[in-house]
């Protein structure tokens, strides 16, 4: 086995065993393979592992790994998007888990392409962290329904960073309780959360994680 091989076997196997803790399938967690700093030989060797979901923090990165190895995997922006390169954004990727205001969803539905959003929601409001609060996901929801393009499939968040994942466990918890809220309260079906990195995605799956972002668990410290 290659490195990235045994690493995603291991990842997997977390993933299942978190699963089975929650009474979950693994089947309903999609695994995306954080990118960031991550030279194209390892992420080919990953496709030939089998992962089919890759996410990117930044745009002119992503833009010259997407032109070389295709289209035929799923990318996913994860980073936080600059108003001037919304543009990018509909030809590179299938899913943006990132927006956190509104003139980005304005920016998307301009290009009449149709693209799956999840709002980024900064839970533990963070002032380090990007993310929009709770009313300013639901002032975005409410002004969504008028678009064509833009689909809400879903929340994002990033929890703090701590040695003992359980201190964290709440804000995972919390974006769950924020979904169904938002589901109820517009008469929406999103689903996704987007929630969990290497260092706590266990407690994130448990908590209803469907989109789990995990970079340094398949590829290793990046420089």
């Amino acid at each position: 086995m290659s490195s990235i091989e045994e690493s995603l076997y291991a990842v997997k196997e977390r993933i299942a065993y978190a699963c089975h803790r929650a009474g979950r399938l693994s089947e309903e967690v999609r695994l995306v393979g954080v990118t960031k700093k991550v030279g194209i030989e390892k992420i080919k060797a990953a496709i030939s592992c089998g992962l089919r979901d890759f996410g990117e923090n930044y745009i002119q990165e992503a833009r010259k790994k997407i032109e070389e190895i295709g289209v035929d995997v799923s990318w996913h922006m994860i980073g936080h998007i600059q108003s001037n390169k919304v543009k990018y954004i509909p030809k590179l990727f299938h899913y943006v888990h990132s927006v956190d205001r509104w003139d980005i969803i304005e920016g998307l539905e301009r290009y009449e392409k149709p693209m799956d959003v999840l709002f980024e929601v900064n839970i533990a409001g963070e002032g380090s962290k990007h993310g929009a609060e709770v009313d300013g996901v639901r002032r975005m929801l409410e002004r969504t329904k008028a678009m064509t393009y833009v689909k809400p499939v879903g929340l994002m968040t990033m929890a703090p960073f701590v040695d003992n994942p359980e201190e964290i466990r709440w804000v995972f918890a919390r974006l769950r309780e924020v979904l169904k809220k938002m589901n109820d309260e517009f008469g929406l079906t999103m689903r996704e959360l987007s929630m969990g990195m290497s260092s706590d995605f266990e407690v994130a799956i448990e908590e209803g994680a469907t989109m789990v972002r995990i970079g340094t668990a398949i590829f290793g410290e990046r420089l």
